[in-house]
């Protein structure tokens, strides 16, 4: 088992879908990473910031599921990060309501002393440089993997390809590896991405899956197809929980325990959406998540017959 740095927001949101909305509830990247990280009993430190409107419970919930939150600042006089969505009837586009940064502002990650030493980073979507500040505070970190977002590619480009040069994932969705490389197929584009640092470039394609790349190989995970899709907040999130907690347990950094960490990160995603924000990852149990891997395995497994 590998100590696992987990780098993000742990944030309030409020969400409107077609199926209904919340007041301000318990959200943020870190959270959902961590939420998801915790199935493989990781051993986590959360790094991120919050103001001291935050609840005792939701620390208390950390602890409980075992993540370190020696590097959680809780800034008293300041208010935490908050982001309020609403989701178009397709589930696929939402449109940013509103956006208040509160504690987040001026954030400065400070990584607790006993997690310098770990072995996996995982970078939730955040400031470039803020991001860079925490690989500086790592010893020898053996995987670095790094979500990002158009956001900081329109604002922030020069900062974040400083990133990039550094990790040795990136997971984005299709839209923004176009973006980020001005190619349109996503195998030119994972290419191109290579080039500029990492080793592994995972692309998220929501509902479809995710793509794996690595050098010359390409492997394909499905998503599975769900009767009822609630909310689909911090899905990206939590596949990359997934992700890197089977990573961090296994301790085999290797393109084929990868394709398994994606399949882990795709199942976990699949809960994700099936409540409101955080409420099934929070409640959701060990036979659960075996179940769901059978039925990816069966999704999955065909032979063809060769004429």
């Amino acid at each position: 088992m590998s100590k696992l740095v987990i780098v993000g927001t742990v944030a309030f949101d409020a969400i409107e879908t077609p199926f209904g909305k919340t007041d301000k509830i318990l959200g943020g990247a870190a959270t959902y990473i961590g939420l998801a990280a915790s199935q493989f009993e990781a051993d986590g430190a959360i790094v991120s910031v919050v103001g001291g409107d935050f609840p005792q419970q939701y620390i208390d919930m950390f602890r409980a599921k075992g993540m370190n939150v020696d590097g959680l600042e809780i800034i008293q006089e300041g208010k935490t990060f908050f982001w309020s969505g609403k989701y178009r009837n397709d589930m696929n586009s939402r449109d940013t309501l509103v956006t208040e940064l509160n504690v987040l502002e001026n954030f400065d990650p400070k990584v607790p002393p006993n997690y310098t030493d770990a072995e996996v980073v995982m970078l939730g979507n955040l400031h470039p440089l803020v991001q860079l500040s925490v690989i500086r505070q790592m010893s020898n970190p053996k995987l670095i993997v790094l979500d990002t977002m158009n956001f900081w590619m329109d604002n922030t480009l020069k900062e974040l390809l400083e990133v990039i040069a550094e990790v040795d994932v990136i997971t984005i969705n299709d839209e923004e590896a176009r973006q980020l490389t001005g190619e349109y197929s996503l195998v030119v584009a994972a290419r191109e991405i290579m080039k500029k640092g990492p080793r592994f470039v995972v692309i998220k394609k929501g509902e479809h899956g995710a793509l794996l790349f690595h050098q010359n190989d390409v492997f394909f995970a499905p998503a599975l197809p769900l009767e009822e899709v609630f909310d689909p907040t911090g899905a990206g999130d939590t596949f990359a929980g997934g992700f890197t907690g089977y990573l961090a347990k296994t301790g085999d950094y290797s393109y084929e325990n990868m394709k398994n960490a994606i399949i882990y990160g795709a199942a976990l995603a699949s809960f994700c959406v099936e409540r409101f924000g955080t409420e099934r990852l929070v409640d959701l149990q060990a036979p659960e998540v075996r179940k769901r891997l059978r039925q990816f395995q069966q999704l999955t497994q065909f032979d063809i017959e060769l004429t």
